[in-house]
C-alpha cells in the first residue's frame, strides 16, 4: 500500500473520497504500476520489472478501477499525438461492455423514475436485458400505443462513484503537473475536461435525448438518416425510452444482402451524413462504431446512442477541409501553415513543421489516399514534437478515421477522402440560408456603419505600422499565414466597405 501513502502525501483530499483513493492505489499496487506513478511525479518507484508490459497492466487496472477509469482509458486510446502504438492497440481493447444486472435490483430506481411499475407503464417489458454496458442497461418494452421502444436504465449509485473519480483525476493531474515540466507540455488539464465532459454527458440521459432530437432535427430533411424519436413522458436523467430501429450492424455482410440491401448505396449514405455532421451541421456522432450503426430497409441508416457528441468550429471546418486539399493537391506550404495552427502555443520550430508537411505530402499525397495512415502519421509527427493535438480536433479525427473503417468494411471500394475533397462546397456554404445571409448581411453593414468614421485613420496607421522599417517579420508559420490572411481580408474588406459606404451615400441622396 506504499502507493496510496505517497498519493496521501501529494493530495490534500476530502473524507467523502479517500476510501475510493485507497482502492485506486490497492489497484495501482496490485498491477505493478509504481514505475508509471513515478514517471508522472506521483511517487511510487522501485517494484522491479513485471512480466506483463506496463502498457497491459495499465488497461487491466483502469478496467478493474471501472466506468471512469475505462472512459479515461478509451479517450486516451485516440490520443496517438501522446501515447505510442503499442499503448494505444491495447487501450482500444478497452469496452465498455459489463455484466448484467437482475432487474430486481434496478427495479426501485426505475419505478421511481417512470411513477409506477414498467409491467404497469407499458404494455409490455422484458425484464430480461436487451444489452449492458458500464453505466446503463438496456431493456425492450412496448408502449400502450403500440410502439415498440427500448429502455435504457442508469446503473444504481454510478453517479456518485464516477463523480469521486473525476474529482481524483482532477487532483492527480494537477500534482502531476506540479512535479513535472514534461507532464506539463501535455496540457493534461485539456484532457480532464474532456473527460469530465464526456463522463457527466453520459450520465444525465436527458442530455442524451436532447442530443438526439438536434440531430433528427438537422437530418429532417433526409428521409435515408434514421434517428430514434425520445419518449420525453418517459426519460429523465436515469431512464431513456426511444424507438427500437429494428436493422441490422452494417457490417454484417450477409444480413444486408439477405435484407436485400445495397452495400455501395449504405456507404454513400453513412458517407454524406458524416460529411454532412462535419462540414454543414458543425454537431456529430462522437463514437460511430458498428454497434451504434443500423441498416434499415429502404436503404436507410439509423444512428443510435448519442451520450457522446462533438462540435466543430466554422475555422475548424475550413482547416479541415484545407488539410485535405493540401494533401490532394500536394501543397505542402499549405498544409505546414494548418499543422502550425493545430500545434500554435507549443514551442515547435517552423523549419521542422515544414519539414513534416512535405513528409506527409511525400508519403501520402500521390494515389489513392489511406485516411487511418495519414492520421496516423500526422499523430506520430506531433508526439515526436512532443506537442498535444487540441482535443477537439482528435475527436473529430477519431471519428473520421472509425466511420472510414466502417464503410470500407461494407463497401470495399469506398473512398472517405475523395468524398471530403469534394465536399469544399458544403463547408462553405453551411448555414446559407437566406435568413442566414441577410443577418450577416445586415450585422455587416452595422459594424460598416460604426467604423465609417474611423476608416481613414485605421488605413493610415496600418500602412505605417507595416511599412516601418521596425517592423519585424514573423517568425512562423502560423503567424506569417496569420498575416498574410488578415492582410487579404483587410484588403478586400476596404474595396468592399467603399463599395457598401458608396452605394449607402447615393441612396441617401437619392432619396433626398
Amino acid at each position: 500500500m506504499a502507493v496510496v501513502w505517497v498519493m496521501f502525501g501529494a493530495l490534500i483530499v476530502a473524507a467523502r473520497d479517500r476510501k475510493r483513493l485507497a482502492e485506486i492505489g490497492g489497484v495501482a499496487t496490485r498491477f505493478g504500476l509504481d514505475s508509471l506513478l513515478a514517471r508522472l511525479g506521483l511517487g511510487g518507484g522501485g517494484g522491479g520489472e513485471a512480466a506483463e508490459p506496463l502498457s497491459r497492466r495499465t488497461r487491466l487496472a483502469l478496467e478493474a478501477l471501472g466506468p471512469t477509469f475505462v472512459k479515461l482509458g478509451q479517450i486516451l486510446s485516440t490520443r496517438s499525438d501522446l501515447l505510442p502504438p503499442d499503448w494505444i492497440a491495447e487501450l482500444e481493447q478497452l469496452q465498455s461492455a459489463a455484466p448484467t444486472l437482475d432487474f430486481e435490483i434496478l427495479r426501485p430506481a426505475v419505478e421511481a423514475a417512470l411513477g409506477g411499475r414498467p409491467e404497469d407503464v407499458f404494455a409490455e417489458f422484458e425484464v430480461m436485458p436487451l444489452a449492458a454496458a458500464s453505466i446503463a442497461q438496456v431493456h425492450r418494452a412496448t408502449l400502450q400505443s403500440g410502439a415498440q421502444v427500448v429502455v435504457k436504465i442508469r446503473r444504481p449509485g454510478i453517479r456518485p462513484q464516477m463523480e469521486a473519480d473525476l474529482r481524483l483525476i482532477g487532483e492527480l493531474v494537477r500534482t502531476a503537473e506540479r512535479s513535472s515540466a514534461e507532464v506539463r507540455r501535455y496540457r493534461p488539464q485539456e484532457l480532464v475536461r474532456q473527460l469530465t465532459e464526456a463522463v457527466l454527458a453520459e450520465l444525465d440521459f436527458t442530455a442524451e435525448g436532447r442530443n438526439a432530437e438536434r440531430f433528427a432535427a438537422n437530418f429532417a430533411k433526409r428521409p435515408a438518416v434514421v434517428i430514434p424519436a425520445i419518449y420525453w413522458d418517459f426519460t429523465s436523467e436515469t431512464v431513456l425510452v426511444q424507438d427500437y430501429l429494428d436493422g441490422v450492424a452494417p457490417t454484417e455482410a450477409r444480413a444486408l444482402i439477405e435484407a436485400g440491401l445495397s452495400p455501395r448505396d449504405l456507404a454513400e449514405v453513412g458517407a454524406k451524413a458524416v460529411l454532412d455532421m462535419i462540414l454543414v451541421h458543425g454537431l456529430f456522432h462522437a463514437d460511430p462504431h458498428p454497434g451504434n450503426l443500423r441498416a434499415m430497409p429502404g436503404g436507410r441508416l439509423g444512428l443510435l446512442d448519442f451520450g457522446m457528441v462533438g462540435q466543430v468550429s466554422p475555422r475548424r471546418r475550413t482547416e479541415l477541409v484545407g488539410f485535405v486539399q493540401s494533401l490532394v493537391s500536394g501543397d505542402a506550404q499549405r498544409m505546414g501553415e494548418i499543422l502550425a495552427t493545430w500545434t500554435e502555443g507549443a514551442d515547435v520550430s517552423t523549419e521542422r513543421i515544414t519539414q513534416g508537411a512535405e513528409r506527409l505530402i511525400g508519403r501520402h499525397g500521390q494515389g489513392e489516399i489511406d485516411l487511418p495512415a495519414i492520421v496516423a502519421d500526422m499523430m506520430a509527427l506531433m508526439r515526436q514534437e512532443r506537442v498535444a493535438a487540441p482535443p477537439d480536433l482528435v475527436l473529430i479525427l477519431k471519428a473520421l478515421v472509425t466511420i472510414e473503417g466502417v464503410l470500407s468494411r461494407v463497401d470495399p471500394d469506398f473512398d472517405l477522402v475523395s468524398a471530403m475533397s469534394g465536399a469544399w462546397k458544403s463547408a462553405l456554404f453551411a448555414g446559407a440560408s437566406p435568413d442566414a445571409v441577410r443577418d450577416r448581411l445586415i450585422g455587416l453593414l452595422l459594424d460598416l456603419s460604426a467604423l465609417r468614421d474611423d476608416l481613414p485613420r485605421l488605413v493610415r496607421a496600418a500602412s505605417k505600422r507595416l511599412t516601418s522599417p521596425e517592423a519585424e517579420p514573423p517568425r512562423d508559420l502560423a503567424t506569417a499565414a496569420a498575416v498574410r490572411s488578415a492582410g487579404m481580408w483587410i484588403a478586400g474588406g476596404l474595396v468592399l466597405a467603399s463599395l457598401i459606404l458608396g452605394g449607402v451615400i447615393w441612396l441617401t441622396a437619392s432619396a433626398v
